[in-house]
């Protein structure tokens, strides 16, 4: 038979084993984990303490996340493929994705008595260095001023194809003016081009380059919100 064990015999294996958690064992166990979590919170505050290292390393997702990429306050765009494009007027190209849009905003615009005129779509960035530095040697510019009013090649939003200029049709006058957010066609693009996805680029909230109420970049299709993710991320 087996022998029941006795309650002598139980209480002897419980108070073992309340030893054993006391050893000294244990007890280095517990310094080394007090010692760790000490100079663990000395570290952190050290670097909490250190602006540079804490940014670095806690409010840097990556060093490309928080890169700025732009050149003279423009931001890098691929140029779009002739396969993308079409022609929504003669000699102006734009993405296809946005042709429908931007074609019913001027026929809705037109409803109301509004008539608005493209002046320009899809730039290559072979003309667009064409246009920055031949402009810039004609007006006696040097590049950063030049870059306020035309980005440098590999810059443009109009090499997307997303990026259209608009003017009035009615005051010819305005075209690629300031004064252009005096006629009525912007006055209209204001209340209505957001219902079309369209976005005016370079409002007078941004002091990265001038004040342009004539161009407009689409923003309804997910391609056209990853190639301006940045821009619309990053403030100016």
């Amino acid at each position: 038979m087996v022998n029941k064990k006795s309650k002598h015999e139980i209480n002897d294996i419980d108070v073992a084993e309340r030893k054993y958690l006391k050893s000294s064992s244990y007890k280095l166990t517990k310094i080394i984990v007090l010692i760790f979590s000490i100079s663990f919170f000395i570290v952190i505050n050290l670097i909490l303490n250190n602006k540079k290292l804490s940014k670095f390393l806690f409010f840097n997702r990556s060093f490309n996340e928080n890169k700025d990429e732009r050149v003279l306050g423009h931001y890098p765009y691929k140029e779009i493929s002739n396969d993308d494009l079409i022609e929504i007027e003669a000699n102006i190209l734009v993405h296809k994705d946005m042709y429908k849009p931007l074609l019913k905003m001027k026929v809705d615009a037109e409803k109301e008595g509004i008539y608005l005129v493209f002046l320009s779509g899809y730039r290559s960035i072979k003309l667009q260095k064409q246009i920055f530095y031949s402009l810039k040697s004609i007006r006696n510019q040097i590049a950063t001023e030049r870059a306020r009013v035309s980005a440098p090649p590999g810059y443009s939003e109009h090499s997307t194809g997303f990026a259209i200029d608009i003017g009035d049709a009615n005051q010819r006058e305005t075209d690629f003016e300031e004064s252009f957010e005096n006629t009525n066609a912007f006055k209209w693009l204001k209340r209505n081009a957001a219902k079309y996805h369209f976005k005016l680029s370079f409002d007078r909230e941004q002091t990265s380059v001038d004040y342009e109420p004539w161009h407009w970049r689409y923003e309804g299709s997910i391609e056209a919100l990853k190639i301006f993710e940045s821009s619309n991320r990053k403030s100016f």
